[in-house]
């Protein structure tokens, strides 16, 4: 019996031998090998590296100011304020941003947002004032048509066309205004108050009230030489052809 024990021993070794020479090594990552030898690739490796990178391009490209239709947009804020708002806990802060967007070419909007992290509140601000945007007839394409006022609450606000070069002679809100709106030449006043809600609302119902020799022709069914016809013939015609909006 203990002969056999031994022979059946000797027999069974080469071959549990040869069955773990065959047999390949765990890693230290599993039965399949380690890490970097996985079907995944490598924690930093592999395509889940190249998808972040291009997700990070394409988020840029939708931060860059441009809208539905491809355009070029010009953002500008001009307030942001912390709010709060009582709860059965205490208070919850949060942010509101104010927000000018404008395609420097006579079309102009505003909008505001609140939310609890700054720049999501500019996202909604941005996002409401492209929803918002109006066109302005503008002289030239560097001023306005004629003088116009307006009021929203306690402010007052008055807008005057000045010659070339005059520049832009407004402050605070406005001034973001007409330069989102392309306007080059223009002297404003406000009265009544610094807010830059009532402000920027009393300058758009000012913008608002801007008419076009080319609209008011239009309406009133003549041509746009006999509304200029002030100075003579010529110098009406001649005017009536500059006039492109």
């Amino acid at each position: 019996m203990m002969a056999e024990e031994n022979t059946t021993g000797e027999g069974t070794q080469p071959a549990q031998t040869a069955a773990s020479e065959a047999a390949p090594t765990p890693g230290p990552g599993g039965p399949g090998g380690g890490r970097g030898r996985g079907p995944r690739g490598g924690r930093g490796g592999g395509d889940r590296g190249g998808r972040g990178r291009d997700g990070r391009g394409r988020r840029d490209d939708r931060r860059g100011g441009a809208d539905d239709g491809g355009e070029e947009l010009i953002e500008k804020l001009v307030h942001i304020n912390r709010v709060s708002k009582t709860v059965k806990g205490g208070k919850r802060f949060g942010f509101a941003a104010l927000v000018i967007v404008g395609d420097g070419k006579g079309r102009a909007g505003f909008g505001h947002g609140k939310a609890r992290e700054v720049p999501e509140a500019i996202s909604k601000a941005t996002a409401a004032a492209k929803k918002a945007m109006v066109r302005v007839p503008l002289k030239e394409g560097r001023t306005l048509h004629h003088d116009g006022n307006g009021h929203f609450g306690a402010g007052r606000v008055t807008l005057r066309s000045a010659p070339a070069g005059t520049g832009i002679i407004a402050g605070g809100p406005m001034r973001a205004i007409f330069e989102s709106l392309g306007v080059a030449d223009v002297v404003t006043k406000s009265v009544g108050t610094s807010n830059p809600y009532n402000m920027i609302r009393a300058t758009f119902e000012a913008l608002g009230s801007q008419t076009s020799p080319k609209s008011v022709a239009q309406r009133r069914g003549k041509k746009i030489a006999d509304l200029l016809g002030r100075g003579g013939s010529q110098t009406a015609e001649a005017d009536a052809a500059a006039v492109t909006e």
